[in-house]
Parts: C-alpha cells; sequence; structure tokens
C-alpha cells in the first residue's frame, strides 16, 4: 500500500471506524451510569433546591482550590495549560475545522497557524512537567497504573506528531500525516476504555457531588 492509499484510508475508513468506536463507547459507558443510578437518599433534604448547588459545583470545579495549588503550583498551572491548548488545537486549528465541518455540516472561525504552532509546543512542554511530576512524586507514582500512562500516551502522540507534520520533521509531509492521523484514531477509540471517558462524564460526577452536598447543606 503506497503512501497516498494509506493516507486515503486513514482519512476515510479509517476515521468513520474510529468515530463509530468512539460514539458507541460513550453511549454505552453512560447508558451504564444512568442504568446503575444511585441509591435513593432517605435523609431529610436540608436544601430542597439542590440542583443549583450541582450546577454551582460544575462552574467552580474548572478553578483549582487555592489549598491545591499553593502545595504543587507548577503541576496544577501545568494541568490547566494542556487542557486549554488541547482545546483550541483540537477545535481552532483550521484543517481540524475543516475535518469537523466534513463531519457535522457546519464550522466556524479558527485561530492562525502560528498561535496555534505556538500553542501546541507550550502543550507538549505542559503535558511533560505532568508526567514529571508524577514520575518524580513517589505518591503519585505509587498510585498510578497502566491506565494513567497510556492516557498521557495516546493524549500527547497526537499533539506531537501533529506538530512533526506541520513542521516537516522526522518523516515526509504525507507519511507524519499518516501517523498523525493514526494516533488521532487510536486517541478515540482509547476515550471509551480509559480514563480519558472523563471528557464526557466530567459534567455528571461534578453535578451529582454538588447536589448531594447541597442536600445535605453542605457548601463545596
Amino acid at each position: 500500500m503506497t503512501t497516498m492509499e494509506m493516507l486515503t484510508w486513514v482519512r476515510g475508513p479509517g476515521l468513520a471506524i474510529a468515530i463509530s468506536i468512539l460514539v458507541l463507547g460513550v453511549l454505552v459507558r453512560l447508558l451504564e451510569m444512568i442504568i446503575l443510578g444511585r441509591n435513593k437518599d432517605l435523609s431529610e433534604a436540608r436544601e430542597k433546591n439542590s440542583a443549583k448547588y450541582g450546577w454551582r459545583t460544575v462552574l467552580t470545579r474548572f478553578l483549582p482550590p487555592l489549598s491545591a495549588t499553593h502545595v504543587s503550583p507548577v503541576v496544577f498551572l501545568a494541568s490547566y495549560i494542556f487542557h486549554i491548548g488541547l482545546f483550541l488545537i483540537v477545535f481552532f486549528y483550521v484543517p481540524h475545522i475543516t475535518v469537523i465541518r466534513e463531519l457535522i455540516g457546519f464550522g466556524w472561525p479558527g485561530l492562525s497557524s502560528w498561535f496555534i504552532d505556538a500553542v501546541t509546543l507550550v502543550t507538549m512542554i505542559s503535558m511533560l512537567v505532568v508526567i514529571w511530576h508524577r514520575l518524580s512524586d513517589k505518591v503519585k507514582f505509587f498510585l498510578s497504573g497502566f491506565n494513567d500512562y497510556f492516557s498521557w500516551l495516546v493524549t500527547i502522540l497526537p499533539v506531537i506528531t501533529g506538530y512533526f507534520a506541520y513542521h516537516r520533521l522526522l518523516l515526509p509531509y504525507n507519511e507524519m500525516l499518516v501517523v498523525h492521523i493514526l494516533s488521532v484514531e487510536l486517541l478515540l477509540i482509547s476515550i471509551p476504555f480509559t480514563k480519558l471517558m472523563h471528557a464526557f462524564t466530567f459534567v455528571f460526577s461534578r453535578w451529582y457531588t454538588g447536589e448531594a452536598a447541597g442536600r445535605k447543606g453542605v457548601k463545596i
């Protein structure tokens, strides 16, 4: 199979397969959450309108607690930077918007290539800081398992390969583009089966935590 044939496959059937597994996997995981439900709280509610605390928690948890930032400010900053960076890269790089437009029928204005290039570099550095801290911190290293490292790896691979493709590094452009798209598809397939699923469940978990605490009269 030639490079162009491989590129055609990963852009077409390969991407379709990856997206199908992603969508089906996410739906199954969300359905499991709904079916499992939660035990009914039989205690008397101290706050009748506890749902508002759920939504408040969804929003406030976007910012780290001050006590946590004092313990390890560099790691918290790096974590926020790479999450924001990934969001900008995925949704505001013009070629990515073109792919999204082909999939859903509409798009939006993108950011300049030089800005996304800078964001990509900063994102890679931030992710390396995060993994360095996980490896160097004895507690986090002890608590970390395969899922943690695999999730980090499949997340950073598309960033690195995309950066290499843009700058024509390591391999010819078309070959590196194939590697980049394959790494993206590996990421999509991995999401429902790893901790990366939090990209779809974080709203539900935050709301549940806030609502449950609010019902008991606890503000978090």
